[in-house]
């Protein structure tokens, strides 16, 4: 009897622990996703690419892959290929599914050699108009949002599928298996 008391604190205990650790997560991860205050829906790079202009200040996410970054006086440019964002916020790798580049400035310095061309990154900010620069032998007309927060993504932040052992009654059950400790009596 007291083996039983025993393997049910423990039980007790590690489930306690595992729900607070899991309950702290959720709330330290739900400060770093949230990016629009309203109930609005946010802005797609297609919106924002028909009409820059007419969503100066609203917050904005896009997410993409570096094609340059340059040291201006105004702060740092970033020319990004936009990629659509998964679940996490993660860009896509896949670059046909492009809709356009985007110029995003971010005001602090940053040295552009920290982000170099073919980094994947997300970036949050404001909308803050567009801005005409020479593309090939061509102008181009790029959304410029102006960088509150960006996230560079490296290949290990890449979703992987997980492999788990499998749970059941055994050697491999957990840490506090026990021949004591068996919900079936008669298995063995």
């Amino acid at each position: 009897m007291r083996f039983v008391i025993i393997a049910f604190m423990r039980w007790l205990i590690t489930a306690s622990l595992s729900s607070a650790i899991m309950i702290s997560g959720c709330a330290l991860t739900g400060n770093q996703t949230e990016t629009h205050s309203s109930d609005a829906p946010p802005l797609t790079f297609v919106q924002v690419k028909a009409a820059p202009e007419s969503y100066n200040g609203q917050p904005v996410t896009f997410g993409g892959k570096v094609l340059g970054a340059r040291r201006l006086k105004e702060g740092t440019r970033i020319e990004i290929l936009q990629l659509p964002l998964a679940g996490s916020l993660q860009p896509t790798t896949d670059l046909s599914t492009s809709q356009g580049r985007f110029v995003a400035l971010r005001k602090e310095f940053l040295d552009p050699a920290t982000i170099p061309a073919g980094t994947f990154l997300t970036v949050t900010g404001e909308m803050a108009g567009s801005i005409t620069l020479p593309l090939d032998e061509t102008e181009y007309s790029y959304p410029l949002m102006s960088v509150t927060s960006l996230r560079v993504w490296s290949e290990q932040d890449e979703e992987a599928p997980r492999i788990r052992r499998p749970l059941g009654p055994g050697p491999s059950w957990g840490p506090y298996w026990s021949p004591y400790w068996n919900p079936w009596p008669y298995y063995w």
